[in-house]
């Protein structure tokens, strides 16, 4: 839990670094590419992480094994399956 904790502080401290650091770019266009680039890092990050506390911070008294396979999958299939449709919402030729 600690090493989780200090991972998650260091990642929410270095995206406030990156998000002061776009919006002192000076042109619009900038900015925006810029947030392009880093908001679906972020969006794959934070369901990883959602999912991650689902699964192992639920308390005891409401597992089953049928709750207990729904949040592994969830865990372990959806992130990394919806990471190239996020990724790939950058492309201009799908949207």
């Amino acid at each position: 839990l600690s090493v989780a904790l200090r991972c998650f502080v260091f990642i929410v401290l270095s995206y406030l670094q990156i998000f002061r650091a776009v919006l002192r770019v000076p042109s619009e266009q900038g900015r925006h590419k810029a947030f392009s680039t880093c908001l679906p890092h972020l969006a794959v990050i934070s369901m990883f992480a959602s999912t991650a506390v689902v699964a192992y911070l639920k308390p005891p008294s409401i597992s089953s094994p049928s709750l207990d396979l729904l949040v592994t999958v969830l865990y372990s299939v959806v992130p990394p399956a919806v990471n190239p449709l996020i990724y790939s919402m950058r492309n201009k030729e799908l949207k």
